[in-house]
């Protein structure tokens, strides 16, 4: 696996974010058993992984169709991603996902969409079967990202007795930094690449 896709890799986790919605899953389904957690949890995300696989191989179509450019969606995809580790790293009122109302049990809507495979997850996809002209090596990329993410919440409650709310919170606003920084270099290729065809 190439150095790109590695790095593909992280910033699909740092915008799938499992330690951030490690509260929203566990009010989610706090009234589900542990066996039923695991088994939504895994059902939820291989849904989710097979909508942002598929994006990956329909990406080209759509944008053809909507006769994006590349530098458009970078800029786009950079805004989408700057204004999520934003809200990261500076959390608005109401920000608690503790108190979320339980749903008990849900399906596709909202853990597969839009939590994990959510607007700026579908964005990255799409730029990246836009670059490449070989989307099959970006297959192992969301899958890899996927696998990892889904780890992460299956261990949700010792992680959360382990972290506590300050410590998921904390490594909330650590990663959205690290995406910030990320989102304004996509900003920079982007605006390079349409100024220099404009």
């Amino acid at each position: 696996m190439t150095p790109e896709i590695l790095s593909s890799v992280f910033l699909l986790l740092l915008v799938l974010d499992p330690l951030g919605n490690v509260p929203f899953v566990l009010s989610l389904l706090r009234e589900q058993t542990p066996a039923q957690k695991r088994r939504i949890i895994l059902r939820e995300c291989a849904i989710a992984t097979a909508v942002l696989v598929a994006f990956l191989f329909v990406g080209d179509w759509l944008l053809a169709v909507m006769r994006l450019s590349d530098p458009a969606l970078e800029i786009s995809g950079g805004l989408i991603l700057f204004l999520i580790a934003l809200r990261m790293v500076f959390p608005p009122a109401g920000h608690n996902l503790a108190e979320a109302e339980p749903r008990p049990a849900p399906f596709i809507v909202p853990l597969a969409v839009p939590m994990i495979a959510g607007p700026s997850a579908l964005a990255m996809v799409l730029l990246a079967s836009r670059q490449s002209g070989d989307p099959l090596p970006w297959v192992g990329a969301v899958l890899l990202a996927s696998a990892v993410n889904t780890g992460i919440l299956l261990i949700s409650d010792p992680l959360a007795r382990i972290l506590g709310r300050s410590g998921l919170e904390a490594m909330e606003r650590l990663m959205g930094l690290i995406l910030t920084t990320m989102a304004v270099q996509m900003l920079i290729s982007g605006l390079k690449v349409a100024f220099a065809t404009a």
